[in-house]
Protein backbone atom coordinates (compact mmCIF):
# COMPACT_ATOMS: atom_id res chain seq x y z
CA UNK A 1 0.00 0.00 0.00
CA UNK A 2 1.13 3.37 -0.87
CA UNK A 3 2.02 5.67 2.16
CA UNK A 4 0.05 8.29 1.32
CA UNK A 5 -2.81 6.02 2.13
CA UNK A 6 -1.68 4.50 5.00
CA UNK A 7 -1.58 7.77 6.72
CA UNK A 8 -5.23 8.15 5.51
CA UNK A 9 -6.41 4.83 6.46
CA UNK A 10 -4.96 4.90 9.47
CA UNK A 11 -6.00 8.78 10.54
CA UNK A 12 -2.22 9.65 11.01
CA UNK A 13 -2.97 12.00 8.77
CA UNK A 14 -6.63 13.42 8.00
CA UNK A 15 -6.33 13.80 4.42
CA UNK A 16 -4.40 11.79 1.57
CA UNK A 17 -3.57 15.06 -0.23
CA UNK A 18 -1.93 16.75 2.99
CA UNK A 19 -0.15 12.97 3.24
CA UNK A 20 1.67 13.74 -0.46
CA UNK A 21 2.57 17.11 0.84
CA UNK A 22 4.28 15.96 3.67
CA UNK A 23 6.02 13.20 1.68
CA UNK A 24 6.90 16.39 -0.89
CA UNK A 25 8.18 18.38 1.17
CA UNK A 26 10.02 15.45 3.26
CA UNK A 27 8.48 15.14 6.64
CA UNK A 28 7.58 11.48 6.23
CA UNK A 29 10.47 8.86 6.45
CA UNK A 30 10.20 4.58 6.07
CA UNK A 31 13.15 3.16 7.65
CA UNK A 32 15.00 6.06 8.22
CA UNK A 33 14.59 7.09 4.59
CA UNK A 34 12.93 9.52 2.96
CA UNK A 35 9.49 9.03 1.47
CA UNK A 36 7.99 9.98 -1.75
CA UNK A 37 4.05 9.84 -1.80
CA UNK A 38 3.86 6.53 -3.74
CA UNK A 39 6.23 4.34 -2.02
CA UNK A 40 4.72 1.21 -0.75
CA UNK A 41 4.99 0.04 3.06
CA UNK A 42 4.32 -3.35 4.53
CA UNK A 43 3.73 -4.67 7.72
CA UNK A 44 6.84 -4.19 10.27
CA UNK A 45 7.64 -0.75 8.49
CA UNK A 46 8.99 1.84 10.73
CA UNK A 47 7.42 5.53 9.73
CA UNK A 48 8.75 9.13 11.08
CA UNK A 49 6.84 12.12 11.10
CA UNK A 50 8.17 15.09 11.76
CA UNK A 51 6.73 18.37 12.25
CA UNK A 52 8.15 21.25 12.91
CA UNK A 53 9.93 20.36 16.46
CA UNK A 54 8.22 17.22 17.34
CA UNK A 55 8.51 13.78 15.53
CA UNK A 56 6.45 10.39 15.84
CA UNK A 57 7.70 7.36 15.02
CA UNK A 58 5.00 4.23 14.45
CA UNK A 59 5.53 0.90 13.70
CA UNK A 60 3.08 -0.75 11.02
CA UNK A 61 1.01 -3.63 12.47
CA UNK A 62 -1.80 -4.34 10.03
CA UNK A 63 -2.38 -3.30 6.42
CA UNK A 64 -6.03 -2.80 5.53
CA UNK A 65 -7.91 -0.90 2.48
CA UNK A 66 -11.23 -0.58 5.08
CA UNK A 67 -11.46 0.30 8.56
CA UNK A 68 -13.51 1.89 10.87
CA UNK A 69 -12.74 4.56 12.80
CA UNK A 70 -12.26 2.70 16.25
CA UNK A 71 -10.05 -0.55 14.91
CA UNK A 72 -7.60 2.23 13.30
CA UNK A 73 -5.13 2.20 16.50
CA UNK A 74 -5.07 -1.38 15.91
CA UNK A 75 -2.83 -0.90 12.52
CA UNK A 76 -0.08 0.72 14.05
CA UNK A 77 1.97 0.92 17.46
CA UNK A 78 3.34 4.42 18.51
CA UNK A 79 7.30 4.08 19.33
CA UNK A 80 8.62 7.34 19.61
Amino acid sequence: MRIDKYLKISRLIKRRSIAKDACDAGKIAINGKKAKAGSEVKVGDKVTMTFGEKSIEVEILIIKEHVKKEETKDLYRQIG
